[in-house]
């Protein structure tokens, strides 16, 4: 089953069903996706027309709450180096995560508004969207109520990062309204779903040059059941609760990563890129986002069709 949200009048948009290959689309029978996820009925499927992701939400337009985890740990260790930040070593046992906003998602073509000052990021990431989680749930009931998964773009603000974290109190700032794919689909009908994790390649391109192919099933330390569980600890989660896997990275040559034009997997954001060339050329050459940049975020099955459609969004100059 694959879901999307159009946009209209109403805060949280139509949800409609689409169609496998992303060609049509027809009535979910719940006005919205909320309304699906706590479990109001669904009519039958009449065909609406074609499907048109520019018309597209993010699935879930606002959210109860969206938590984002740090599942692939490589690039957590490039990101901290990058700011000269020590690991440490429970980062690999125990997961990262941190409550973003969730109340004014991006729409999948909505562009990014910021100030170029203050380090304009896009992160590839995979997410989740949960039925109800009780508190202290184990990792086989964080993975029993995913209900949905799709691709996010979590976008930083790299500059306002390390005066943020070293007050001591987690991002706010540096954590601006992020994006999701048009489209969300249930796990059992991804046949790359397996254990917790999608197996895939996530595609980024910048400008339209390949700027990642990234394998989301490898160098995944902590599988979507852990990192449920992880925030279900001392908390009850709503129907419509957001899990993020955070910012896909590999290690697929052995060492810290190569560029996509090197023949490696690339990266998912910027700021593994300027690592990567910090550590190799001594300073970063790769710029931050800048007015104009196009950054497209997609992923296709092994007959080559788009799964969630294709998050696509244009840098616009703030104010």
């Amino acid at each position: 089953m694959k879901v999307a949200t159009l946009r209209n009048p109403t805060l949280d948009g139509e949800l409609v069903c689409v169609s496998d290959d992303l060609a049509q689309m027809w009535p979910a029978g719940p006005a919205t996706l909320q309304a699906h996820l706590d479990g109001q009925a669904t009519a039958k499927p009449d065909v609406l027309g074609p499907f048109v992701p520019k018309k597209c939400h993010s699935p879930l337009p606002r959210a109860y709450q969206f938590l984002d985890g740090s599942a692939y740990v490589n690039h957590v260790e490039l990101v901290r180096q990058a700011r000269g930040a020590q690991m440490p070593q429970s980062f690999w046992t125990d997961p990262l995560m941190y409550q973003g906003g969730s109340d004014n998602f991006l729409a999948p073509t909505d562009p990014i508004i910021a100030d170029t000052a203050w380090g304009i990021d896009f992160e590839g990431e995979i997410a989740v969207i949960t039925g109800p989680v009780h508190m202290g749930a184990t990792r086989e009931e964080g993975l029993a109520a995913i209900r949905f998964v799709m691709l996010c773009n979590d976008v930083s603000l790299r500059n306002l990062i390390p005066d943020e974290l070293a007050k001591g109190f987690g991002f706010v700032q540096s954590k601006p309204a992020c994006a999701f794919s048009p489209v969300a689909v249930t796990p059992h009908s991804l046949p790359g779903w397996r254990e917790g994790k999608l197996h895939g390649t996530l595609s980024v391109d910048l400008n339209g040059q390949p700027f990642g192919r990234l394998q989301t099933g490898v160098d995944m330390t902590f599988d979507f059941g852990a990192l449920i569980a992880h925030a279900a600890k001392t908390r009850n989660l709503a129907a419509g609760t957001i899990i993020g896997s955070g910012t896909v990275s590999n290690k697929l040559d052995g060492g810290p990563g190569k560029t996509v034009a090197q023949g490696g997997a690339g990266y998912a954001c910027i700021a593994e890129q300027r690592m990567i060339e910090t550590i190799q050329q001594g300073a970063p050459q790769t710029p931050f986002l800048q007015p104009g940049d196009r950054v497209q975020i997609w992923m296709e099955d092994a007959q080559g069709q788009n799964i969630f459609g294709t998050i696509d969004q244009t840098v616009a100059a703030l104010g």
